[in-house]
């Protein structure tokens, strides 16, 4: 029984046009003709220039800023594709935005990652493509399938490649909750293991408190999911730095960075910082300290994969 479409479609909206083109040139498809704008009052418009009947569809769209309206594009698409019979619609979200709000915290709290994974099923997806959830459990938030891709082996190979290994290099938790993610970094790079031990009095303010591991006279490596307003990783670096590390760097899969994050990692002790493109970086927030990997190779074999069939475990064994 064939359970994709007969012919493969790439979409983009507005959110992150740069890693579409790239996914669809490695794939050797041309970028699906849509036009996403806006009415004069703000409602989105979607306008589908071809045909899609039959076809498997998949939709690149990160919700990073402005995340409602890259949101809402989304969704539209979406609807768009479902009405116009596509076989098959695959959301491919590089970078899956409300997904910090997964649980509730404290009385009264909305868990807003359930609430943005049940409008992308009602609004037709069938399938779900991303990378480095906040939180691994938001997979079974949703009632559809749902292929994670990790930013792990991408990072690692990166400083792999220029010469970061041995016994003067130390991988570094920026807190308890990227612990794994760390231990799988510093298993990479044949490194050990060090955390930051923090408390965070209120959102996007972070307090170091100690340091788990022995960093110094040691290059260290900060590694996270996501950094946003920089604080954490900031305050650890300065942190690792007064603990007798001699060099710090620094690298995450989300590079979000809003409000004062540029000015913080400018200022900060952190001699790199390296992300990738599931967020696209613009002008305004491109220094000399931030480099940027691509994400499109590993997305185009794990759209691919979801088309032909094939497993997209297997890309990190």
């Amino acid at each position: 029984m064939i359970t994709h479409g007969t012919s493969i479609k790439i979409f983009t909206a507005n959110s992150n046009p740069k890693l579409a083109k790239s996914i669809s040139d490695h794939l050797g498809v041309p970028l699906g003709n849509a036009c996403v704008t806006t009415f004069s009052d703000g409602e989105i418009s979607v306008n589908i220039h071809e045909t899609v009947r039959g076809a498997d569809v998949f939709v690149v769209q990160s919700t990073c800023s402005p995340v409602n309206n890259n949101l809402m594009e989304l969704l539209i698409m979406i609807d768009a594709f479902k009405r116009a019979s596509a076989a098959r619609i695959t959301a491919v979200i590089p970078y899956y935005g409300y997904a910090r709000q997964d649980r509730k915290a404290k009385a009264r709290d909305p868990i807003t990652a359930k609430l943005v994974a049940d409008l992308l099923t009602s609004a037709g997806a069938d399938r779900v493509l991303t990378m480095d959830l906040h939180a691994a459990q938001i997979q079974g938030f949703f009632n559809i399938p749902v292929d994670h891709l990790r930013g792990v082996p991408i990072l690692a190979q990166n400083f792999l490649e220029n010469g970061f290994e041995g016994d003067d290099l130390v991988i570094v938790s920026p807190d308890l909750g990227s612990v794994t993610r760390a231990r799988d970094f510093a298993h990479r790079l044949s490194a050990p293991l060090a955390i930051v031990d923090k408390r965070r009095p209120k959102a996007n303010v972070a307090e170091v408190m100690n340091i788990i591991g022995e960093v110094k006279g040691k290059r260290a490596i900060l590694i996270d999911d996501m950094i946003d307003t920089a604080g954490t990783i900031t305050q650890g670096a300065k942190a690792l730095i007064e603990m007798g590390a001699k060099e710090v760097y620094a690298c995450c899969t989300h590079g979000v960075l809003s409000g004062p994050a540029i000015e913080r990692i400018q200022d900060s002790p952190i001699k790199k910082l390296v992300i990738t493109d599931t967020v696209p970086l613009p002008p305004e927030k491109q220094i000399d300290k931030i480099e940027v990997l691509s994400v499109a190779p590993i997305f185009a074999e794990g759209i691919d994969r979801i088309y032909e069939g094939l497993p997209v475990s297997t890309l990190f064994e």
